[in-house]
């Protein structure tokens, strides 16, 4: 659970761990017993085996349930759907995340990004329910930025697709009416990413 947690980047992870009753009563066992993990994907119902090895030995099942809690954000005011997050919605609560697997401990990735839906004051955040906003519409006007060492050089372009920070779309040059790749660096900005010298696409 602890390596989960770090994985996860948690803030302050907290576990209680408690093994279901059951009544059993074990039987006695010549050799020492080993617990073997069967599933342990969701914390709140975890299957254990504890196994008597030997001939003449056993094996019992478990369920274990762990409540985690953990530093995550919540929003500090309702924020409507739609709407970039702005600092000083968002705050870091200790809250229960047993039965949450997309839980957001940094606040600054959230910073600029859209809830899909109206959020409540108090409410917990998932990343699932955000989406970042795009910085570049359809159709809309762009500046094409191209830089070369100390050299920057700037043109008007028609922004063919929508894309959000760091998306890869194509732009139509205003002058010449060529189609381009270029990326999205700021609100109504991109950068071309298929000439030489420019930041080449990860795609």
């Amino acid at each position: 659970m602890t390596r989960q947690a770090d994985a996860a980047g948690l803030l302050e992870p907290q576990f209680e761990v408690a093994v279901a009753q059951t009544g059993r009563v074990l039987a006695p066992c010549a050799r020492a017993v080993a617990v073997e993990p069967l599933d342990v994907r969701l914390p709140n119902r975890m299957r254990f085996a504890a196994v008597c090895p030997g001939a003449a030995g056993w094996k019992y099942e478990f369920v274990v349930r762990a409540a985690i809690t953990a530093r995550v954000a919540v929003s500090s005011v309702p924020v409507p759907a739609g709407r970039a997050l702005a600092a000083d919605e968002v705050v870091l609560e200790r809250r229960d995340i047993s039965a949450v697997a997309d839980s957001v401990a940094d606040l600054a990735a959230l910073l600029g990004q859209a809830s899909r839906r109206s959020l409540r004051a108090g409410e917990l955040l998932r990343k699932s329910q955000f989406a970042a906003l795009p910085l570049v519409k359809r159709g809309e006007a762009v500046r094409i930025v191209a830089r070369r060492a100390q050299v920057e050089v700037s043109m008007a372009g028609e922004a063919l697709e929508a894309g959000a920070l760091d998306a890869v779309v194509r732009v139509r040059n205003a002058a010449s009416g060529n189609v381009i790749r270029a990326r999205v660096v700021a609100a109504g900005t991109v950068e071309p990413v298929d000439l030489p010298g420019a930041a080449q696409s990860s795609d």
